[in-house]
């Protein structure tokens, strides 16, 4: 789960259906990314990175819920 990623969704109002339109994916896809069942590639985070939140670092915005592990991109 990318607990900073939602954290920030919710500070600026942005939807899983926004940043699954802005990277060609399902809903579903999105959700299941965000909740850490399937990875995000690079240029996914980069484009949602770029896009929503260009204020912030990529290893914040998806460092899991383990905060001493990196970010799993």
């Amino acid at each position: 789960m990318f607990r900073n990623l939602e954290a920030e969704m919710v500070r600026k109002g942005v939807s899983k259906k926004e940043m699954a339109a802005l990277i060609g994916v399902s809903y579903n896809t999105m959700r299941n990314k965000i909740n850490g069942k399937q990875k995000f590639f690079y240029d996914e985070a980069c484009k949602i990175r770029e896009h929503f939140f260009p204020e912030l670092s990529l290893e914040y915005l998806f460092r899991s819920k383990n905060s001493n592990e990196k970010a799993k991109i």
